[in-house]
């Protein structure tokens, strides 16, 4: 792990200081790490909300059930309505999770 031996003092104004934390909160990182970030030139993005990382994880769990379904469907090179519901249900609850 690499040491970091260096300090640097800056004052900041009330304003300055709550803006800086502000900015590495939405960026969910502590101040430290987000000032180092800044020295590096990286470009920092907000964090996402939490309900759009669910709904992603979400997205993520349908679509692996509907690719699931294509290859079954692709090896046996039929479809019978039963796997074309299950995919328009799946395809239902992706609409709803995206519409909320």
């Amino acid at each position: 792990m690499r040491k970091r031996s260096q300090a640097v003092l800056i004052r900041l104004t009330d304003n300055e200081k709550n803006h800086l934390q502000r900015q590495a909160a939405n960026a969910g990182l502590k101040m430290e790490p987000f000032i180092r970030k800044l020295i590096m030139g990286v470009d920092i993005t907000p964090r996402p909300p939490d309900n759009i990382v669910n709904l992603i994880r979400e997205v993520n769990y349908i679509g692996n059930n509907i690719n699931q379904i294509a290859k079954k469907v692709n090896s046996e090179n039929s479809v019978n309505q039963s796997q074309l519901e299950e995919i328009m249900r799946l395809l239902g609850e992706i609409y709803r999770e995206v519409k909320n």
